[in-house]
């Protein structure tokens, strides 16, 4: 991993240069041509990357995972568009770890600009990032970026491919190019003669990829729709396999048990288990140990059997001591102050609004739970799994059990949710140390539920102080203090070996990046060194500083006597219209300004995330006491939206998981453990306590922008002040049901 971390370094270096220097090295890396990893068998060919054409009909590969976001269609469809195949004739697989499949938007999101204003030079920086993604190969499904860095990239590989196959045609049939069409996966002369693409692919891998322009928007037939989702069949019948169904022949199976205070392992006592029929060996790994059976379930009673002696955690061993490592923070220096406009201290001396919020650890809570399967053979290991990362699966396998990262072959399988859990690569790593125990033998590694909820890397737990002036009934000033661990730093070690450097941006995302136009406003992030393990979380710093954020925006308005919707717009229209008419059609769908029925309220949010912005209306109901979340609205403006349906799923799923984190998701610590274990004390919204949800799409923003993501961050606040408005009673802190009774 030294060589990771060097080039990541110079990387950020190297693209200030290549831009000092007229984008001269950028140019360079950007023309290089990647060696194409797939080798398809006799009567198969490969025209680039993204495509096997062989008799049977067209693969496309997809360099991102599926863990129900959609993107195996969405990618699919940039393809199929431009190489004229019908849609229900495609089959979609996905790639193997290589570099030529890097997300070259990956880095972009880490430039310290606010999305929704950025200046030429500013847009000239973002595309020299993709320099560094190529350069170390980064393939990874994450940050809302998967169709935002294919949309370029896979539809000229689809139109490369076309225009190759009827150059073949062209030479086959001695026609000009001119008197050839494409359709449905054939060549098509103006006599009605048909040559399907099997015939042709083989002949077309042999030609220069041809450099053609790409069809206009209005051309489009499947870009645009609501496609049928590509692996919708499967998974409704059950035939999906996640990498839970992994089966090999003659394949054994184990658990893990690792330290609950996520450190070392003092002793074992593994007798009882070792009497148990089935169990074939039980390993010390150090942090814990595993279980080798033959099956999961007996493996699973088997570890539970064994008696351990743990050591100490290396942080604060409760949830109190904790949050006080992090309120210590206040009294350190910023990491960063990415806003700064006007003269915050001197503005906050009118009428003055404060308040303090806080948000606790949360899990993941991923529906399958942590697992890997692995082969060690020959000095060759072969992984399955579900990955985000299937390159950092493969790097860091290889270096646990000694290999080169050539000599491990990752098969990417459909993720039973992700949420950036499975951007971490420690399953992986387990399973190959289990297979190189036992070489020659297949092994299925799967966590238990309790495994998996107490050894995630959490979202971690942050505190913000708010301060704002506001003169006639505007708001003059907002300061900004958010005190939290960093992602960033502790995810930039276990992935690419580097803490990271210069300021924070993850961190402060969601508060110095909204549209607002607020003369004196600044926002700084402080680091809170706390060594509970912390990972990215669906919409990351977003997650926590769109709840902050847009809870004291809503203070605001209140104390302003103004209306929060109003309100809103009057302060984000001089900064971003496109943000501004979504708060207008979310009014719209939402009814905002008729009168309320008695025992209702209604709240809004606005958050800009991953090149989106969301507005979300919540309404909540009083039912004798209890408050049911019954209906919500979600105005969205990805730019360009390329799938309706998939767009409208991901909004209410980001919907559905931020209102569960906002009433009930809390991950606790006593003994240096944490104490949730399962969904029993981590639950989620169900079918019966979640509300009816409307989706609106708008195309007004400028660049396309993420959709896995945004549809998060507005939906705590959005909740938070729809509860004042039927209360009067100000939450500030989460899980909203320490202070509400929900209906259950």
């Amino acid at each position: 991993m030294r060589r990771l971390a060097t080039y990541t370094r110079r990387g950020f270096l190297l693209v200030s240069v290549a831009v000092a220097g007229g984008v001269a090295f950028g140019v360079w890396q950007a023309k290089r041509t990647l060696p194409n990893p797939l080798h398809p068998g006799a009567g198969a060919a490969t025209l680039n990357p993204y495509l096997i054409i062989d008799q049977n009909g067209v693969s496309i590969i997809v360099p991102r995972a599926e863990m129900g976001q959609g993107v195996h269609t969405t990618l699919a469809a940039l393809v199929a568009e431009e190489l004229d195949v019908a849609w229900d004739s495609i089959r979609v697989l996905h790639g193997p770890a290589a570099q030529v499949y890097y997300n070259g938007a990956a880095l972009k999101a880490a430039l310290p600009f606010p999305d929704y204003a950025l200046t030429r030079f500013q847009e000239r920086l973002g595309a020299m990032t993709d320099v560094v993604p190529k350069m170390l190969g980064i393939q990874i499904t994450g940050g809302s970026t998967s169709t935002v860095d294919a949309f370029d990239k896979m539809r000229q590989a689809g139109a490369s491919a076309r225009e190759a196959l009827k150059a073949a045609a062209s030479s086959r049939l001695s026609l000009p190019i001119s008197q050839l069409a494409t359709e449905s996966g054939a060549v098509i002369t103006r006599t009605g003669l048909r040559v399907p693409y099997g015939d042709l692919a083989e002949a077309a891998a042999q030609l220069p990829a041809p450099d053609v322009r790409l069809r206009r928007p209005a051309d489009w037939k499947y870009l645009g729709k609501s496609m049928p989702r590509t692996d919708m069949l499967a998974k409704i019948t059950g035939t999906a396999t996640y990498g839970i169904d992994t089966r090999q022949p003659g394949m054994v199976f184990a658990t893990v048990r690792l330290s609950p205070h996520r450190g070392a392992m003092l002793s074992f006592d593994a007798k009882a288990a070792r009497t148990m029929p089935g169990v074939q060996r039980i390993l010390n790994l150090g942090t814990g140990i595993a279980v080798v059976a033959s099956n999961t379930w007996l493996a699973f009673q088997a570890a539970a059997a064994v008696e351990i002696k743990w050591a100490d955690a290396a942080y604060p061993p409760n949830t109190e001591a904790i949050f006080a490592e992090i309120a210590g923070a206040f009294d350190t220096e910023p990491n960063s102050t990415l806003r700064d406009h006007g003269d915050v201290d001197a503005a906050l001396t009118d009428t003055v609004v404060e308040a303090e919020y806080r948000v606790p650890y949360l899990a993941h809570s991923t529906m399958e739970p942590m697992n890997a399967a692995a082969l060690f053979v020959d000095r060759h290991l072969t992984l399955w799994c579900g990955t985000q990362a299937p390159v950092i699966a493969a790097q860091k396998a290889a270096e646990a059990v000694g290999l080169h990262p050539e000599a491990v072959t990752v098969h990417t399988t459909l993720l039973g949710g992700g949420f950036g859990r499975r951007a971490e690569f420690d399953f992986a790593v387990l399973a190959a140390r289990l297979a190189q125990a036992v070489p020659g033998v297949p092994i299925l590694v799967t966590w238990s539920r309790e495994e998996d909820m107490t050894h995630d890397f959490y979202r971690p737990g942050a505190i913000a102080r708010f301060a704002g002036g506001l003169v006639q009934g505007r708001a003059a000033a907002l300061s900004v203090r958010l005190a939290a661990p960093s992602v960033t730093r502790q995810a930039g070690l276990r992935l690419a070996g580097i803490a990271g450097f210069g300021p924070d941006k993850a961190m402060v995302e969601g508060l110095f990046d909204q549209p607002y136009a607020i003369s004196n406003y600044r926002v700084q992030g402080l680091i809170a060194d706390v060594a509970v393990p912390i990972g990215f979380w669906r919409s990351v710093g977003s997650s926590h500083n769109g709840f902050f954020h847009e809870s004291f925006i809503d203070e605001l308005a209140h104390a302003a006597g103004r209306d929060p919707l109003e309100f809103r717009i009057g302060h984000v229209r001089p900064a971003h219209e496109p943000s501004a008419k979504l708060l207008e059609a979310v009014g719209a769908m939402s009814g905002w300004s008729r009168p309320k029925a008695p025992g209702t309220g209604r709240g809004v949010a606005l958050c800009y995330s991953f090149g989106t912005p969301v507005a979300e209306v919540i309404e909540v109901i009083d039912q004798s006491g209890e408050i049911r979340i019954a209906r919500a609205w979600i105005a969205v403006d990805p730019g360009r939206a390329l799938d309706p349906g998939i767009i409208e799923a991901q909004m209410k799923s980001g919907l559905i998981y931020g209102l569960s984190a906002a009433v009930m998701g809390e991950i606790t610590f006593g003994g240096g453990a944490a104490e949730q274990t399962n969904f029993h004390d981590y639950d989620a919204l169900r079918l019966h306590t979640a509300p009816a949800i409307e989706v609106r799409i708008l195309e007004n923003n400028r660049s396309m922008g993420g959709i896995g993501e945004p549809g998060t961050p507005p939906a705590a606040p959005a909740l938070a002040n729809a509860l004042f408005d039927l209360t009067g009673i100000r939450a500030r802190e989460l899980p909203l049901n320490k202070v509400f009774s929900f209906v259950v």
